[in-house]
């Protein structure tokens, strides 16, 4: 699916990006800050909300990445299959239902949120920060799913080698002192896809680390 012509050959989140680069860099910074800086949820429950979100979604490229990602913090990979056919009777943690609920409702349904659908999550034992950061993960994925699809992306991390898989996991991977922190992990994104951080320069745009296309060298 060729959603922009200039991009050659099966469209990646990292050639998207390489060519419309000048959101990247705070898009990767907000990923760090929402799922590795301390939570009341543990890392690996913010990937199993960014993974479920996307489930819901049916985006695939989003919802196996953050699967592998969310395996990568002890989330057993099997879990998700029972988890997206009914959370209710899946092996998650009780205590995480109620949030589970709260950010399916708010995915699919999302006028419809009432303020028991948030008492359910504070009579499960969570505080005022955990529900906005699981309302934040669920916003940010609703998000990314939309990025996704709209530009094309069909791959499916699920699909990859074993080696690729073992490359994702060891990028997504790296622990913190506890396990409700992690070292930022995202904004390597911008070396291994070759984005520059340049935001400066005409109309504010990013250097490009792929050559431009020919009507844009005609342009420069």
């Amino acid at each position: 699916m060729r959603i922009f012509p200039s991009i050659p050959g099966e469209p990646e989140l990292s050639s998207v990006y390489q060519r419309f680069p000048h959101t990247l860099a705070p898009l990767l910074d907000y990923h760090d800050r929402l799922l590795r800086d301390p939570s009341p949820l543990t890392v690996a429950e913010r990937e199993l909300i960014a993974a479920y979100v996307s489930g819901l979604n049916a985006c695939t490229y989003c919802h196996g990445a953050h699967r592998v990602a969310a395996g990568a913090f002890g989330v057993d990979e099997a879990l998700f299959d029972l988890l997206m056919e009914d959370p209710d009777t899946s092996a998650v943690d009780a205590r995480l239902k109620p949030i589970l609920a709260y950010v399916r409702k708010l995915t699919l349904t999302p006028a419809r949120m009432i303020e028991a659908d948030a008492s359910a999550v504070y009579d499960a034992g969570w505080d005022e920060q955990a529900l906005f950061d699981a309302i934040s993960v669920c916003a940010l994925f609703n998000f990314m799913n939309r990025i996704v699809e709209g530009s094309g992306i069909e791959r499916n991390p699920l699909d990859e080698t074993e080696a690729e898989r073992a490359d994702r996991s060891a990028r997504m991977a790296a622990t913190g002192e506890d396990a409700h922190s992690a070292p930022h992990s995202y904004s390597r994104l911008l070396d291994l896809w070759r984005v520059s951080d340049d935001r400066g320069g005409t109309g504010g745009q990013q250097t490009r680390a792929d050559p431009p296309p020919e009507n844009e060298k005609e342009q420069s």
